[in-house]
């Protein structure tokens, strides 16, 4: 049984949702990403999602993007995030499968898991194509996370959860990552029938920016994916001159809200 499924164990038997912040490694410095995630460790995050800067990004809005950018400018390279220290809770990369078959998908894998990490997402590697892949992650009980779009067919969505491991990520919305103040209207259904077909959990991401948001989607969802407004703060945060321990607790407080509004939400449609 890998982290993911252990983590994920857990908080069914407590009837709690994961707060999975996301941040970018390295931007704007790969000692203030170690900062960062130790705060939103410290305000509740369950675990975290560790993008790995790459000049074409996938699905990216602007602000992700940019920052993937300026960590690339910065002279961030994929050991670095490999050897950022162990927060204590279970992460997963967000990477391109093009920087995953550069490397060799086994010796990515087994390089990210000697690093402690439990899985990857990986946006932009087809379900047909993924059987491979798949197969070299399951034989090393790393965690291989798929996303699932609004325009998926129903079909897809089951193949897809077919060849996932340690939960699904559900895109909330069509198009790129980044805040938003509304939803669609048919998010409800649509996460509730997938839950219905997989015994994998189903993390909702894409668009989350505040607890208002996180409170009203924590109740349908196993756990919620947060990026753009972590990346954002983290950018806002250095471009005033803060160092890494103040970028880290002022991000650590919005983490804070997040956790509260997902454990209020969830207590009160139980």
């Amino acid at each position: 049984m890998s982290s993911l499924d252990q983590l994920f164990e857990s908080l069914r038997s407590q009837g709690r949702k994961a707060f999975m912040p996301f941040v970018t490694a390295g931007d704007p410095n790969i000692e203030t990403t170690a900062a960062v995630i130790d705060a939103l460790r410290d305000n509740g995050a369950n675990l975290c999602e560790v993008g790995i800067p790459y000049s074409d990004p996938i699905a990216d809005g602007p602000v992700v993007a940019s920052s993937y950018q300026r960590a690339l400018d910065s002279g961030f390279r994929l050991q670095h995030a490999f050897d950022l220290p162990d927060p204590g809770i279970p992460r997963v990369t967000m990477a391109s499968y093009a920087i995953i078959h550069r490397i060799g998908a086994a010796d990515y894998v087994a390089k990210a898991a000697a690093a402690g990490y439990a899985g990857a997402i990986v946006p932009d590697l087809l379900s047909e194509e993924a059987e491979g892949f798949s197969k070299i992650c399951r034989q090393a009980d790393f965690n291989l996370i798929q996303l699932v779009t609004p325009t998926t067919t129903r079909e897809r969505q089951k193949q897809i959860a077919d060849l996932s491991s340690g939960f699904i990520y559900y895109v909330s919305v069509t198009g790129i990552t980044g805040e938003r103040t509304s939803l669609p209207s048919d998010l409800v259904d649509s996460v509730g029938w997938l839950r219905e077909q997989t015994q994998l959990p189903v993390c909702i991401g894409f668009g989350i920016s505040s607890s208002e948001t996180a409170a009203r989607l924590a109740p349908i969802a196993d756990g919620l994916i947060v990026g753009s407004a972590i990346v954002r703060r983290v950018h806002e945060a250095f471009s005033a001159g803060d160092g890494a321990s103040e970028i880290a607790r002022r991000v650590g407080e919005f983490g804070k809200s997040i956790r509260t509004a997902i454990d209020d939400a969830s207590s009160v449609a139980s």
